[in-house]
């Protein structure tokens, strides 16, 4: 059985840099959150994968990995300006943004690597992306062909979840789950798909079981994908925050990730919260989907009823977001060939 470097030890253990490492000079503070891909990063850690960065946060700090949930690359943009280093693929964004339905299991595997794709390339350099993978999309086969396709992609983490195929957002009721054989065998072919590539990418079990088996049998699964290589677990649609806190100790030192869905089916869990509790990397799948469908509406109501959007007067207009969507560094681009078309755009009003 597949061991992983928080199997077998029974106390979590401080994390120290390794010195060996190419990114011991990244440290930081132990007890900060690191956001900003300015604060201090080496050019080095910059010209490796975004699943070797993420691997080694994982392995060699005990920071707390904060997510916003993106959706499409104006999201991934705007969330990479406020300063994030990590960013989570909603599976559940996705599909409302790409295809205009509930998360219902709608989205193909096509679907998801082309948004993961176009998300992780942006720029990966300076952000590793999370992407959720749903069930894998099929059997051990079909697992492993969606695990190298996420790996192509540039993907750093991807989780994989014990639902049925037919399944729906971790946040609505009525899930049902498959045999812990059946998500055991879906851990096990995205293992050997990683190991046999010789890929850094991280490995998230997720677990649904909660909502129709109990917190019992959650920890049986993760601790059972845990033994078969998961990197990383993930128990979805905790039903308190003592649940949370006791699921961190009784899988410890295995690091743990923590999905936070404001208004949904989990109590709401602060950053600091998290953090005290032990908790590893923390998603916040509807921090941008919500709030872009509150001020879409908002502004779309306006239109409708007064004739105007708004948005006059804010100050925000073709020019500022293109400069979120890298506007500058491609003119940088074409200048640094020899081109001039885009010269006067740096200094025009827009």
């Amino acid at each position: 059985m597949p061991q992983n470097a928080f199997t077998t030890s029974t106390t979590q253990p401080e994390a120290k840099p390794d010195p060996k490492s190419p990114l011991a000079a990244t440290e930081g503070n132990q007890n900060t959150v690191q956001t900003s891909s300015t604060n201090g990063v080496s050019p080095l850690a910059h010209s490796l994968s975004p699943a070797t960065r993420l691997k080694h946060k994982l392995q060699h700090s005990r920071d707390l990995i904060v997510c916003p949930g993106v959706y499409d690359g104006l999201s991934a943009r705007i969330a990479q300006s406020a300063g994030f280093e990590t960013l989570y693929m909603t599976g559940a964004g996705s599909t409302a943004s790409m295809l205009g339905m509930a998360d219902l299991g709608i989205a193909s595997r096509t679907d998801m690597v082309r948004n993961a794709d176009m998300i992780a390339n942006l720029d990966s350099h300076h952000f590793e992306l999370i992407a959720d993978m749903d069930t894998g999309y099929g059997g051990p086969v079909t697992i492993d062909q969606t695990v190298n396709q996420y790996i192509r992609a540039n993907v750093a983490a991807f989780h994989i979840e014990d639902q049925v195929l037919t399944k729906r957002c971790g946040h609505l009721s009525g899930k049902k789950v498959v045999t812990n054989d059946v998500f055991l065998s879906r851990i096990r072919a995205a293992r050997a798909a990683i190991d046999k590539a010789q890929a850094d990418i991280q490995l998230i079990a997720r677990t649904d079981a909660n909502q129709q088996l109990g917190y019992d049998e959650c920890i049986t699964r993760l601790k059972a994908a845990r033994d078969w290589g998961a990197d990383v677990g993930l128990l979805e649609g905790f039903k308190s925050k003592e649940e949370a806190a006791r699921a961190v100790k009784e899988l410890a030192p295995w690091p743990l990730l923590l999905n936070i869905v404001e208004n949904g089916h989990s109590p709401l869990i602060t950053v600091d919260e998290a953090r005290e509790m032990g908790f590893r990397i923390m998603i916040f799948s509807f921090a941008g989907l919500a709030p872009a469908y509150m001020a879409m509406r908002a502004a779309y109501a306006k239109l409708k009823d007064d004739g105007i959007t708004g948005i006059q007067g804010t100050g925000v207009g073709p020019k500022v977001l293109f400069d979120v969507c890298g506007l500058q560094a491609a003119v940088h681009v074409d200048e640094q060939a020899g081109g001039e078309d885009y010269k006067s755009i740096i200094t025009a009003s827009g």
